[in-house]
């Protein structure tokens, strides 16, 4: 033992007086913890409370996270267990039990479903539960359960854990935890209990972990911690490696190759370094039967085998052929030589070849039947004898009441049923023609467990049925947040708190925006957000939140209802929205500027103005002279303007008049500007068409210019300067344009470029520019995608690693053993 480990176990022995068994031996008050290293929170907060007995009644709340700062006997508990094994000790085991009795814990028997007081006998069990029960409780279950009616039965079972207790163990007396002191006095400064010496048992039962250290914490309910003494030179599972661990997890893996010789001989062990005996070789190789006939390929520990084929070989004798299988070696000696008789034994043939057949020798055969106690009365014969022996015997039958001849072979028996009542005490055997032998009651028990839920399942007995085994969880809404209580006192439990996030989705648009509250019973918390909803307007509704609602949990209730079938419970629809109230800007028919008006966006229609229609006539002179009207297809009318959609189906859409006015004429200019004439306006269209234009693209300050060609004049101006050019350009444009009178102002057309022609050469050039650049692309986002998948897989395989570290740091796989 470490001198360490020692010197913390004498501090410990050493602070209260070892108690002698003796109920009157007086009882000293431990005194009150030093105040040098103070025990270390224990992380007691599962999700799931486990099934052992005093954690069935704890909530998993945080509250109890911290129980060694809220109690002074719990805290001396582990104070000398803390001293040796640091703050960061494993006693999360420990540390329910040691919860529910620094509290005052009262939870039920589960024999009597009383509550256990502080003053009552008690006894704990030491297996695996460490359930504590009332001792006149567990004695008479003890009694009853070791006592049987027919054959008592050597053993006797816990009734939480079912472990087997043999009858020597049935609890006679008060005794605490460590089974050190008889009859513990209750003391408010200790655990209930508890006699408030060291514990002092073994930490590890199992003889072959090494470990022959005791418990350092003060007698305590529930498992002991693990073990915390240090092994310098602790070997890993395969033996290569050696560092210093904690007793308890002195059987490690070191992580590397194993490496043992297998049981093959010829090949080394190729997984990691692990726990008991290395699997069977699985190195592929091609092996031969045992004959040696047959070459296949196996596992090199499947290596020896046999094939289907027969042997075949000669026999030693010369005359016979070996009838075995596939073997190796020789085929053996033949079965026919030495001494031979005939087949009933009695005539012997010495120098009779083994090939040679045998004679019968003509007497009885007398040859034991099957029946074991006639022979066969037959001559001498080859082959088996008959094994229906037909000789007429008296046989009685099974229960001695009926005799009768019959033939040997046959079995006799009566239609009388067995009155005689079976193990259980209730329950006829009725069995025809039984022996007295009757087998154990087959029925149910069917009778009402104490818990008052349930009916007991075991087959018929005596005495009273056990406790109802089960465990009732009682759960939050969501089931996330529970704690376990033995079935039948559940109806005096309330549902823990929760706090995990309400799973029930909310139906309304905002069910990612809306704030998440905590689980709950009942209808969730109306939604306080905006609506938002989008009307077909475009716009969104202000109002509050009026989608519809979930349906709510069903309420917690302290009994246990029974469930009606088919009753569902829908979702309160919501409510529409109401008309959209947006003040919008209305434009008039023909889409004059300054005629718009305002007007709430539900009662949204367009009207007609006072102004007149104004809208370019086919010949491109003259303008529409009708009142505001919806035109057909409006003009300079910006992408998405909502006006184009609805002229295209409102009755109220007519076409603009028909040009009947004379034309006037226009000046044509050459490119230059510097021949001018006046063309008719017809002709001027003509010519536009002509060279595949629209006039009606044409821009109002360039219609006519570039129909006539340049002449000589134009040669001799084009010589001018670049200057006087553009000067003179520039003054031809201050020109005013003329207008129509009292037309209405209209938004301006964009200007398009001139098309410009393309040779067949630089049109393949930039298709062979395009299909390059795509395929480059191609290639590059492939690539991306390509090293981006590996980059996900080395990602993951590193985080598998990095977690696997952690995993082998924090819980060893020797801790597991």
């Amino acid at each position: 033992m470490p001198s360490s480990y020692a010197a913390a176990a004498a501090g410990s022995s050493s602070r209260k007086p070892n108690r002698t068994s003796s109920a009157a031996a007086p009882t000293l008050r431990p005194p009150a913890p030093s105040p040098s290293p103070a025990p270390a929170p224990l992380a007691v907060n599962p999700s799931v409370i486990s099934d052992s007995d005093p954690s069935s009644y704890s909530s998993s709340s945080a509250d109890e996270a911290d129980f060694a700062a809220s109690d002074s006997a719990t805290a001396s508990v582990v104070s000398a267990y803390l001293s040796v094994a640091g703050e960061g000790a494993d006693l999360s085991k420990v540390g329910i039990f040691l919860s529910s009795a620094a509290r005052r814990r009262s939870p039920p028997c589960l024999i009597c479903f009383d509550p256990i007081r502080p003053s009552d006998p008690v006894w704990s069990c030491s297996s695996s539960c460490f359930a504590i029960l009332h001792l006149p409780c567990i004695q008479s279950w003890a009694h009853q359960s070791a006592s049987g009616p027919a054959v008592p039965c050597p053993t006797w079972g816990c009734p939480k854990c079912r472990f087997a207790y043999p009858k020597s163990e049935i609890p006679s007396s008060y005794v605490c935890f460590c089974s050190k002191t008889i009859d513990p006095a209750p003391d408010p400064w200790i655990l209930p209990h508890s006699c408030g010496d060291v514990c002092g048992r073994r930490l590890d039962a199992n003889l072959d972990s090494g470990c022959e250290h005791t418990c350092l914490l003060l007698c305590h309910p529930g498992p002991c911690p693990p073990c915390p003494a240090v092994v310098p030179k602790a070997t890993c599972f395969c033996g290569v490696h050696r560092e210093p661990r904690r007793c308890a997890h002195q059987r490690y893996s070191c992580g590397g190759k194993c490496n043992k010789r297998l049981s093959c001989g010829l090949h080394h062990c190729p997984v990691d370094c692990h726990d008991g005996p290395c699997p069977p070789c699985a190195v592929l190789g091609s092996h031969k039967c045992e004959c040696g006939e047959i070459l296949e390929e196996k596992l090199c520990s499947e290596r020896i085998f046999q094939c289907k084929r027969e042997c075949g070989g000669m026999l030693d004798c010369g005359k016979h052929k070996c009838e075995r299988g596939c073997h190796g070696g020789k085929c053996g000696e033949c079965p026919l030589r030495g001494r031979r008789t005939c087949p009933c034994g009695k005539k012997n043939y010495p120098r009779l070849e083994c090939d040679a057949e045998a004679a019968t020798c003509g007497s009885t055969c007398e040859k034991v039947l099957g029946c074991g106690r006639h022979r066969c009365p037959e001559r001498c014969h080859r082959g088996p004898c008959d094994g229906t022996c037909r000789l007429v015997v008296t046989k009685a039958c099974r229960c001695g009441g009926l005799k009768k001849e019959v033939p040997c072979y046959q079995e006799l028996t009566c239609e009388r049923k067995c009155q005689r009542l079976r193990n259980c005490g209730r329950h006829a055997c009725k069995r025809r023609c039984c022996a007295g032998d009757c087998p154990p009651c087959s029925e149910t028990c069917d009778k009402k467990l104490r818990c008052g839920n349930h009916k007991c399942l075991s087959p018929c007995h005596r005495g009273a049925c056990s406790p109802c085994p089960l465990m009732k969880t009682i759960s939050c809404a969501c089931g996330k947040t529970c704690f376990e209580v033995p079935c039948g006192t559940e109806k005096n439990q309330k549902p823990p708190k929760c706090s995990k996030k309400c799973n029930i989705p909310r139906l309304c648009r905002h069910k990612l925006e809306c704030r998440p509250h905590k689980c709950h019973y009942g209808a969730c918390p109306p939604c306080k957000l905006i609506c938002g909803e989008e009307f077909p307007c475009g716009h969104t509704c202000k109002e509050r939140c009026h989608g519809p609602i979930s349906p709510p949990n069903s309420e917690f209730t302290l009994k246990p209802t029974k469930k009606k079938m088919g009753k569902h419970i829908e979702c309160t629809p919501g409510t529409p929205c109401p008309p959209c109230k947006e003040v919008v800007l209305v434009s008039c028919f023909g889409q004059h500027l300054g005629q718009e008006r305002t007007m709430p966006c539900c009662k949204w229609r367009p009207f007609p103005c006072e102004n007149l229609c104004g809208n370019p006539l086919l010949c491109g002179n003259h303008y529409c002279t009708k009142s505001c009207h919806v035109l057909e297809v409006p003009l300079n009318h910006p992408e998405g303007d909502r006006t184009t959609s609805i002229s295209k189906v409102n009755a109220l859409a007519m076409p603009c008049e028909q040009c009947n006015l004379p034309c006037q004429r226009v000046n044509t200019r050459c490119a230059c500007s510097t021949l001018k004439q006046e063309w008719r306006c017809q002709d001027v269209l003509k010519e536009y068409r002509k060279s595949g234009r629209d006039p009606k693209e044409v821009p109002k300050s360039q219609f006519g210019v570039g129909l006539l060609a340049c002449g000589e004049d134009c040669k001799k101006k084009l010589k001018a300067p670049d200057s006087e050019l553009h000067l003179r350009k520039s003054q031809e444009n201050k020109i005013p344009a003329v207008e129509v009178v009292n037309a209405p102002k209209r938004r301006k057309r964009r200007d398009r470029g001139q098309e410009v022609k393309i040779s067949k050469f630089q049109e393949v050039k930039t298709f062979v520019l395009r299909a390059l650049l795509i395929i480059l692309l191609s290639i590059i986002v492939a690539a991306g995608l390509y090293l981006l998948w590996k980059g996900i897989f080395w990602l993951s395989d590193w985080m598998n690693e990095m977690e696997e570290q952690r995993a082998s740091q924090r819980y060893p796989r020797g801790a597991m053993l």
